[in-house]
């Protein structure tokens, strides 16, 4: 098995993230902070974006809010964020480092390129859409590396996984199970995801953006549900 797209993506990543912490060197403080800032502005658009365009098309309007409130509650309980924080601490990064790795995982495996992009790979063969996902990630990735340095070449390893797993369901077990209801429903989730680290970067309000992502989980189970009813 190869998924050609994928490993594309992840090389992309790990390329474009590496130009940019080079480049980090010749950048001023100053202007890694306007950097910052820039990617908060970023994460907080793409994310209502995500989350406005595709609540109009929900069948289940209700849904995201119980998804947020459900991912929030168990987030919270096992203190994913703290825990996250601290690994990262743990190994010289620092706080921005998190917020920049929350963010850049998000942006890179919560969207219809990266979900429907394995799928099509593992159905048809075609990684059109996996190629088109790895030049945008290219951008993205030097910005995520000038603004926040070398660990942000752990979101590589995370992406590989993600569009690795959807790929091995949807080769092997289900592909209809990917239906443009469930990938709505995970863009709605996912966008407001974003756009809570975006309001971190700008510091807005210090939100524990990872202690919701088993938020990401309640659209994935409530289709599964409905799938044996």
């Amino acid at each position: 098995m190869i998924v050609i797209g994928t490993i594309a993506n992840t090389i992309a990543i790990l390329v474009g993230t590496s130009i940019g912490c080079v480049l980090k060197g010749g950048i001023k403080e100053r202007y890694q902070n306007v950097l910052f800032t820039a990617m908060g502005l970023a994460a907080l658009g793409i994310g209502l974006e995500n989350a406005i365009n595709n609540m109009p098309k929900s069948h289940y309007p209700v849904l995201f809010i119980v998804s947020l409130a459900i991912g929030a509650v168990l987030g919270t309980w096992w203190r994913i964020d703290d825990h996250f924080n601290h690994l990262i601490k743990h190994f010289g990064g620092g706080s921005q480092l998190g917020k920049g790795l929350a963010t850049g995982i998000l942006l890179y495996c919560i969207g219809a390129l990266s979900i429907v992009g394995p799928v099509m790979a593992a159905v048809k063969g075609d990684h059109t859409m996996l190629f088109t996902n790895a030049t945008l990630d290219f951008v993205s990735s030097m910005v995520f590396g000038a603004s926040f340095g070398w660990g942000m070449l752990l979101c590589a390893p995370v992406l590989f996984c993600w569009q690795g797993g959807i790929y091995l369901i949807a080769k092997y077990l289900s592909a209809s199970f990917f239906s443009t209801p469930l990938i709505m429903e995970i863009s709605i989730v996912g966008g407001f995801l974003i756009a809570t680290t975006g309001i971190s970067l700008l510091k807005l309000r210090n939100i524990k953006t990872l202690d919701f992502l088993p938020a990401l989980l309640v659209p994935v189970l409530f289709f599964l549900v409905r799938m044996f009813i």
